[in-house]
């Protein structure tokens, strides 16, 4: 059923909230993740790393696009009257919905392709060199003792954070779709 102003002005608020940490959060973990190993992983000419750099460059820009709509959700929760603000915040949830899920696409695709590979692209930087009295000493941009399990760690807290981000975006979209009478 419809809902009255007053219980789409506190619906909203809590939506654009959640949207706006969210959104944040996953800020975070693209740019932790970029920061500390696929900047050093990124090849050009090696399609799994390309495809790293693609999805997670979606995220980020999902992530922005995400706390876009929150700001838009909780500003339409102050004035639920002007259209041009209804139509903005309907746009902007269709595309965080749309973007979210193509990002949870990607992201399913990098982790499986990271445990078909076994991490051998997150570590294709780093030059093992095994001399013969030393241990196997390594030259590496990045700590790679642990670079598997981070990636991955990050990837799926990515992961759990755009399932959240396409629900509640999706939310928005309904009560946007309410507001507008379509």
């Amino acid at each position: 059923g419809h809902l009255d102003p007053s219980s789409h002005q506190r619906v909203l608020m809590k939506t654009g909230l959640i949207l706006l940490i969210i959104g944040h959060l996953n800020f975070i973990a693209g740019a932790l993740l970029h920061g500390t190993v696929l900047r050093f992983v990124i090849d050009p000419e090696d399609a799994i790393s390309l495809q790293y750099a693609v999805t997670n460059a979606a995220s980020v820009i999902s992530a922005l696009l995400t706390i876009s709509c929150g700001i838009a959700a909780l500003m339409l929760s102050r004035y639920l009257t002007p259209t041009a603000l209804k139509r903005a915040v309907f746009a902007l949830s269709a595309s965080s919905s749309l973007g979210c899920l193509s990002c949870l696409l990607g992201l399913a695709i990098s982790i499986g392709l990271t445990l078909g590979s076994q991490g051998r692209v997150l570590l294709a930087p780093c030059t093992f060199a095994n001399v013969t009295l030393a241990p196997v000493s390594r030259e590496c941009p990045f700590d790679p003792t642990r670079v598997y399990s981070s990636t991955l760690s990050l990837w799926a807290i990515s992961l759990l954070l755009h399932s959240m981000e396409i629900i509640f975006s999706i939310r928005c979209l309904l009560l946007t779709i309410d507001l507008l009478h379509l």
